[in-house]
């Protein structure tokens, strides 16, 4: 579509006219696993300079944490997610896309700052590494919670007070607890450390399959907030 603005530099620039844009053919939408099924979330990219920021302070917790204990996520996968959708049929994906369209629509394009490390659900039991993300104005609440709605349909909504925006960088694995002491102590170095911020202004569907070596990413469509 001429209205695509390039993947790498959506978060720069002001939202484009259309209301839905294409990142794959639609052959990325066929399962791969002949069940008919996707695996999807909808999320806010991260660009490569804060990436790269929280993935300096990630190496640091992966080079001086015992081997093992953490399953992590690569920096070019940071996002901060609005809805796990979970398995979904290839063909409600249409319908998926023309909910959330108009939704991205209507909130205009947000500021946020990535900062600091925490642990979910708590520092005594922690399952989650996370770098913090806000967004001082309410409008990614805002986003997340009418989108969460729209899509009871697909997937269940969430409490409001559940939603935390982050952006994970590990999760534990099971049995390694008494590696949490040494990682707490190696995160509270960044427990205030600003990562960079940078202005939202589009939100992604993406799809996620599981393989021996993690996660892949493919982002199917990007939906332009309303600048």
């Amino acid at each position: 579509m001429s209205c695509c603005p390039h993947p790498q530099n959506a978060w720069k620039m002001k939202a484009a006219p259309c209301t839905l844009i294409r990142r794959e053919t639609n052959c990325a939408v066929a399962p791969e696993n002949g069940s008919g099924f996707l695996r999807l979330f909808i999320a806010l990219a991260v660009p490569p300079v804060v990436q790269r920021e929280i993935g300096r302070a990630q190496g640091r917790l992966r080079r001086d944490s015992p081997p093992g204990c953490v399953r992590w996520t690569q920096p070019e996968q940071f996002h901060i997610t609005l809805k796990f959708l979970g398995d979904v049929l290839a063909e409600q994906v249409a319908a998926l896309e023309k909910t959330v369209a108009p939704i991205c629509a209507s909130v205009p394009a947000m500021q946020i700052t990535a900062r600091g490390l925490g642990f979910f659900p708590t520092v005594q039991k922690p399952r989650v590494i996370w770098a913090g993300a806000r967004e001082e104005q309410g409008q990614l609440l805002k986003l997340q919670r009418q989108i969460d709605e729209a899509l009871r349909w697909l997937a269940p909504a969430e409490r409001p007070e559940k939603f935390t925006s982050h952006i994970t960088l590990g999760r534990f694995k099971p049995g390694h607890h008494a590696a949490i002491p040494q990682l707490l102590a190696l995160a509270a170095d960044f427990r205030e450390q600003p990562f960079g911020d940078w202005q939202a202004g589009e939100v992604e569907l993406i799809r996620s399959d599981l393989t021996s070596v993690g996660a892949t990413h493919t982002v199917l469509a990007a939906f332009p907030l309303g600048g």
